[in-house]
């Protein structure tokens, strides 16, 4: 390893990541590495890390590598790994624009959620196709303190639990993972929605991710929110033939989420990328080994 290592941090709707490019997936990042990186006061600071890597030269990507030829190796804040993130798939691309890999126009990106449809427009805007929403049958409850409301159970490569409430503010401080029932739902842990009407076709939300606390968006939320908030209005686009689209206010801004007829899920909004450098490796090193 070089004693220093490159680095760019970006947001999506203020979710925001720390970027490693590793094509040949030559740096060790283990979940203290990636831990340390993400810490807000010691580290650089982020909701997760992107490291960008090419699927041929990841284990876990090569079985995608004829489809996509780059691989999002996500990780949470705290070093776990996840499936998928919607608004790292947006920066990811992003990340693939700036680097000269990609031009405007349609890419593929492979996920541990499966390989990803991405549109970069000329006005900034990135289109992610997130697949379709499995809705797993059974009742599921989400509490925080002495409240408790139903939730719908919506996973989009990712366990959702997408609870409606007359006030985002109960949510509460969503420091600790918010309590849910039955834990055979969520062996794995879940992301938790909070959800409050704004209008028609118009929602909010607060969320809970797994293994990063709140968050100022979650894209994979917003998809299953849209999702769930169809559902609870009686539509169902594979059903009518008719797309449905919401907007969902998330507190770093606001995404477009639409279902269409073929249960495909598309999402739109900003990518941003806001700064670049290097990480000291001695750094690093000391950190993970300490």
């Amino acid at each position: 390893m070089s004693t220093r290592i490159a680095f760019l941090k970006g947001h999506g709707t203020e979710n925001d990541f720390v970027i490693v490019p590793d094509p040949e997936n030559a740096i060790d990042l283990p979940p203290a590495a990636v831990a340390a990186l993400c810490d807000r006061r010691a580290g650089i600071g982020g909701d997760g890390l992107l490291h960008v890597v090419r699927s041929a030269a990841h284990p876990e990507a090569e079985g995608m590598a004829a489809e996509a030829e780059w691989f999002m190796d996500y990780r949470n804040g705290d070093g776990s790994i996840a499936e998928m993130c919607g608004n790292g798939v947006r920066v990811f691309a992003r990340y693939l624009q700036r680097a000269g890999h990609v031009t405007e126009g349609d890419l593929a990106v492979a996920t541990r959620g499966g390989v990803k449809t991405v549109h970069l427009a000329k006005n900034g805007d990135v289109t992610v196709g997130m697949g379709r929403a499995v809705l797993p049958d059974g009742d599921v409850t989400v509490s925080v303190g002495e409240r408790s409301w139903p939730a719908r159970n919506v996973n989009m490569g990712n366990p959702h639990a997408v609870a409606f409430v007359d006030d985002l503010a109960h949510a509460g401080d969503l420091l600790s993972p918010p309590p849910f029932s039955p834990a055979a739902a969520y062996p794995d842990g879940v992301n938790v929605e909070f959800v409050a009407d704004r209008g028609p076709g118009h929602v909010a939300l607060r969320v809970h991710e797994r293994g990063s606390g709140e968050t100022r968006s979650c894209g994979t939320g917003a998809c299953a929110v849209a999702v769930a908030t169809a559902r609870r209005d009686g539509a169902d686009p594979t059903a009518t033939g008719t797309p449905v689209t919401y907007t969902v206010d998330v507190p770093g801004g606001t995404l477009v989420i639409t279902e269409r007829p073929d249960g495909e899920i598309e999402m739109t909004g900003p990518a941003v990328i806001v700064a670049e450098g290097e990480i000291d490796a001695d750094w690093l090193d000391a950190v993970t080994s300490a």
